[in-house]
C-alpha cells in the first residue's frame, strides 16, 4: 500500500523542462548538463540545450552527450543569443515547468525538487533563488567576493541572500509555462537583463516572482580581468538601456555606481585644474575635487581589508582591482546605455 501510494505521489509530478543556451562552452557545459542528470527529481524531466555557432568544441561535445543520453536534446540556435536561445529551448519542450539553466551553473542534486515544491506552495509564476559565485584560482575567488557583497553588486537578494518572499527579480527561475508563454517569452531585442524584463512582465501581468533562500546555484566567474570588464561593461550598457526604457521599474541602487563614476571622473578634472591654478600662481580651491577619487580608494582599501580574512593575500590583492573593474565598468556602460551613447548596443552581449 505504501508503495502504491509513492507511486502515485510520483506519478503526479509535474515534468520539467531544462533549457540551457549554449555557445562556446566547452569547458563548463558538462558540468552544468552532469548536475542536471543528478537532480533527485522524481518526475519526469528533458534538457534542452539550445547550441549556438560554437567554435571550441562545444557542438561537437553537447552533441556527444546527446547521443549517449536520450533526455539530452539538441536545439539549434543561429542567432547564437541567451534570449533567442532560451525561446527555441522553450519552444521546443514539453513540460509545464521550465527550469532556466546558465553554461556556467551548477545546479545542486535538491534544486528542481525545492523549485517545484516552492513553486506549488506558493503559486508563483517565477521561483529562483541565490548565484552562488565560487572561484577556483585567486582571481575568480576574488570576483566571487564582489558578487555576493554588497560593496560588489550591491545588495540583490539572489546575491547576497535574505528573507523568503516575492522579489523584484530572482536568479535563473523555475517558471510555469502556461505564464511565460501568456506575456511572450524572452525578448530576443534584450541582450542582458532579459530575465529581469521578462520578471517585470510577470509580475505586471499579476503574477508572483518568488525568491527562496533555499535555491543556491554555483556559478563560475569570469577568469581573467579582460573578460570580467567586458561583461559588466555590456551588464551596465543594458542596464541603463532598461532604466531608461522602463523608468518606473528602477530602484536608486541602479543609480549609484553611474554617480559614483561620475563624482570621480568630476573630482579627477577639478584635481587637474587645481593643479593648473597652483602653477599659475591661483589659490588652487579646484583641488578640493580630489576628495572624491580619495574617498573612493579609501572605500575600496577598507573593502579590501575586511575581506583580507576571507580571501586570503592573493586574492585579496586582486580583489584591489575587482572591484573598481566592475564599478567604473558598469557605471560607465550604464552611462552609455541610459544616454544612447553607444552606436549598436545589440552587439553587446557580455561573451
Amino acid at each position: 500500500m505504501v508503495d502504491t501510494v509513492s507511486n502515485d505521489a510520483v506519478a503526479a509530478l509535474p515534468g520539467v523542462s531544462y533549457v540551457m543556451p549554449v555557445l562556446n562552452e566547452v569547458t563548463h557545459v558538462r558540468a552544468a548538463v552532469d548536475s542536471l542528470l543528478d537532480q533527485d527529481y522524481e518526475g519526469p524531466f528533458e534538457v534542452a540545450l539550445a547550441l549556438g555557432p560554437s567554435i571550441d568544441g562545444t557542438t561537437e561535445l553537447v552533441e556527444d552527450m546527446a547521443r549517449v543520453d536520450p533526455r539530452i536534446r539538441v536545439i539549434p540556435n543561429e542567432v547564437g543569443s541567451t534570449p533567442s536561445g532560451l525561446n527555441v529551448a522553450i519552444r521546443a519542450s514539453q513540460y509545464p515547468i521550465i527550469i532556466r539553466v546558465d553554461a556556467h551553473s551548477v545546479l545542486p542534486r535538491d534544486y528542481a525538487r525545492i523549485a517545484v515544491e516552492t513553486l506549488l506552495r506558493t503559486g508563483a509564476a517565477n521561483v529562483g533563488g541565490i548565484m552562488d559565485a565560487k572561484g577556483e584560482r585567486p582571481f575568480q575567488r576574488a570576483v566571487a567576493r564582489a558578487y555576493g557583497s554588497r560593496v560588489g553588486l550591491g545588495g540583490s537578494s539572489f546575491h547576497v541572500g535574505g528573507e523568503e518572499g516575492p522579489a523584484e527579480t530572482v536568479y535563473l527561475g523555475c517558471f510555469r509555462r502556461e505564464a511565460i508563454e501568456a506575456v511572450g517569452l524572452f525578448d530576443e531585442g534584450i541582450k542582458r537583463g532579459q530575465d529581469w524584463e521578462l520578471n517585470r512582465r510577470l509580475r505586471k501581468a499579476g503574477g508572483v516572482v518568488w525568491f527562496t533562500p533555499k535555491l543556491t546555484v554555483i556559478y563560475r566567474p569570469r577568469p581573467s580581468v579582460k573578460r570580467l570588464v567586458k561583461q559588466m561593461l555590456s551588464t551596465g550598457l543594458w542596464r541603463g538601456e532598461l532604466a531608461r526604457r522602463f523608468p518606473e521599474s528602477n530602484g536608486i541602487r541602479y543609480f549609484i555606481p553611474p554617480v559614483m563614476v561620475l563624482g570621480v571622473a568630476i573630482g579627477l578634472l577639478m584635481g587637474v585644474g587645481g593643479l593648473i591654478q597652483s602653477l599659475l600662481g591661483a589659490t588652487p580651491w579646484l583641488l578640493v575635487g580630489l576628495l572624491a577619487p580619495a574617498v573612493y580608494a579609501a572605500f575600496v582599501i577598507v573593502a579590501t581589508l575586511a575581506s583580507l580574512t576571507a580571501l586570503g593575500l592573493r586574492s585579496a590583492l586582486w580583489f584591489l582591482l575587482v572591484l573598481p573593474c566592475i564599478h567604473f565598468s558598469w557605471g560607465i556602460g550604464f552611462v552609455l546605455g541610459y544616454l544612447k551613447l553607444t552606436s549598436n548596443i545589440t552587439a553587446h552581449n557580455g561573451r
